[in-house]
């Protein structure tokens, strides 16, 4: 049996979580079984994964990715002083 960390078990709690009050718009799982993705109302992402740990013994993992909405917009602007 393999243990899972707290922090993981959190992160993936957390993703679970955010599927309350939320509508699921798709659902695509791969064709080898090793990946759940479900698109949710919003654009958001969650995918759920099994990943194989450094042992080879798989292991559940799970990600919200959000919408390029969310994400900050913009470039890092860097201004010169030319009186040198």
């Amino acid at each position: 049996m393999t243990v899972t960390s707290v922090r993981d078990l959190r992160r993936i709690a957390d993703a679970v979580a955010s599927l309350c009050d939320r509508t699921v718009h798709d659902v695509v799982m791969r064709s080898d079984c090793r990946q759940l993705r479900l698109t949710l109302d919003d654009g958001q992402i969650l995918l759920v994964s099994v990943l194989l740990d450094e042992d080879g013994r798989p292991r559940l993992d799970a990600d919200i990715l959000r919408t390029t909405e969310e994400t900050p917009i913009g470039q890092l602007e860097v201004e010169f002083d030319d009186s040198e």
